[in-house]
This record gives structure tokens, sequence and C-alpha cells, in this order.
């Protein structure tokens, strides 16, 4: 599977005390897996399943999906514990909770080193807060480990004493500079979670906004959330028939010497074809990750 493009359409929070679900998880066609520590479990029950996620992410039964690991805090009396066995663990990924600036990525990056981490377990940043969102430029670029971005929208809205509403006007400004760092760094960035499992259309509506802003996925909270995902974030027929017309075109045109390349009276530029070239390859690596 191309490591440039890499699919993370969904990306679902899986917890870590509970072994069933984590078992459960092998057969879900989520794009990847976070077994969580943070959140999801409850005091009394971190040790136990810091146990847990580190066998589940040793034992590779996960197929091609990525698999990350999401530490609690390192104020917290369980952070350091589980970033030293995260780092052992064979899972693809720390997920870390809470970035506020690159210091606080470099730190993470610095005990991977230390517990010897390969060098192929990337750091996934959790950006939550408004001073997060703030010094979002500077910790997406922290690192080469970091490879990925996530928003912790339900923090956020905490923190700006706002209102989750259907159109998430009062957090676009955080997530467009979230976006905007993002793609300047040349890191993934998954979209935040969407609290209501019942509400399916609203569910829909987000996974679509997420797609337009330019999300590569989205993270979930209920495996029924996978496969409306997995369809919003695949591009269509439709998208791949046209990306190979565009492909096709300018390849023939470039062969044949022409300096103006045009597919169904539409001008296309080298954009276009980058466009379409991502297209065509995000479909080769979902197909790849299926089988």
């Amino acid at each position: 599977m191309s490591v440039a493009v890499r699919p993370r359409r969904s990306v679902l929070y899986m917890p870590g005390a509970n072994t069933r679900a984590l078992e459960k998880a092998r057969t879900l066609a989520a794009d990847a897996l976070i077994f969580d520590l943070e959140d999801a479990v409850a005091p009394d029950s971190k040790e136990a399943a810091r146990a847990n996620v580190v066998a589940a992410a040793g034992s590779k039964a996960y197929g091609k999906r990525e698999i990350a690991i999401r530490c609690n805090g390192l104020a917290t009396p369980w952070g350091r514990d589980d970033v030293f066995a995260i780092a052992r663990s064979r899972a693809d990924a720390i997920v870390v909770p809470k970035l506020e600036n690159p210091r606080d990525a470099t730190d993470i990056v610095a005990m991977l080193d230390a517990a010897g981490a390969p060098a192929s377990m990337a750091l996934w940043g959790m950006i939550e807060t408004p001073r997060g969102f703030l010094h979002a430029e500077a910790i997406a670029s922290a690192s080469p480990r970091l490879a990925c971005v996530i928003m912790g929208t339900n923090d956020l809205v905490k923190d700006l004493r706002a209102r989750h509403t259907p159109m998430r006007l009062p957090m676009m400004a955080a997530l467009g500079m979230a976006m905007l760092a993002a793609r300047a760094a040349g890191v993934a960035i998954l979209d935040g979670v969407h609290n209501d499992i019942q509400d399916a259309e609203g569910f829909l509506a987000v996974c679509r906004q997420g797609l337009e802003m330019g999300f590569d996925g989205k993270t979930l909270i209920h495996p029924g959330q996978v496969e409306p995902c997995n369809a919003v974030f695949a591009p269509t027929d439709a998208d791949l028939a046209m990306a190979a017309k565009i492909v096709a075109g300018f390849e023939a045109a470039r062969a044949a010497g022409k300096g103006v390349v045009t597919v169904d009276g539409r001008m296309i530029e080298n954009l276009h074809v980058e466009q379409a070239r991502r297209a065509l390859a995000l479909a080769a690596a979902i197909a790849e990750l299926a089988e």
C-alpha cells in the first residue's frame, strides 16, 4: 500500500478496558482503530487496559488497518508508563491528547526514542484546546514522527463555552486553522467525533462537511458510524471515472506534444491531474485494505 495515500476515512475509538470490544474490532471495516487508554477508561482500570491494548496491538490480528493507541496525558499518573508501553507495543502510532505547543510533541518523541520505539511508529497529535489551535502550525511541523493531527472538538466547544450546532459554526475558525497547519506541514488531519450515535442524518451532514473542508477522514465513537463514514470519504464511481479520463487525456496530450489539455470541454491543468492521481491512488489503497 502506498504510504503517500493511506486510507483514514473512518478511525474508530475502542475502549482499552473492554477486551470483547477489542476482539470485535477485528471484524469492523474501519480504516484505522484507536485503542483508548484515556477518556474511555476509568481510573481503576487504566493499568489493565494498558496491558489489553499492548497485547492486542502486538497480536497483529487486525489485518492491514492502522492500529494506534491513545495514551493518557503526561501530567496524569499513567501517562509516562503508557508512552513507554506503547513504544514497545508494535502499534503503528501513538495518539497523544491535548497538545498545546510543539514542545508537547517533541517531549513525546524523545520518550519514544528513549524507549526504543521503531522509526515507523508515528505520532498522532490531538489538538483540543484554544491554545493548541493557536499553535497548530508549530505543532503540525514539530517532528518528522508527527504524521497526523486529530481534532478534539468536544474539548474545544467546552473551552470556548460554545454550543454544538448542526453546522458547527462556533468551531469553524479553529478547524480552518488546523486544516491550514496540517496541509502546510504535509500531514494528515482527522475530523472530531459526532456525539449523537442515533442522529444518522446529522452524522452524514457533518461527514460531508468534513469532506468539503478537506479532512482525510473522521474519528468515530460507534461501529455503526463506520460504514456511512467510509462511503462519504471514498471517491465515488463518477469521481474515479473522471479522474481516469483526466489522467489519460493528460498523458495523451503530453505524448502528442500538446500544451493545452481538455477533457469533456474542461481545461485541464497540472493541479487537476494531481487531484485525479490522488483519487485513483486512494481508491486503490482502499481496495487493498479490504483484501
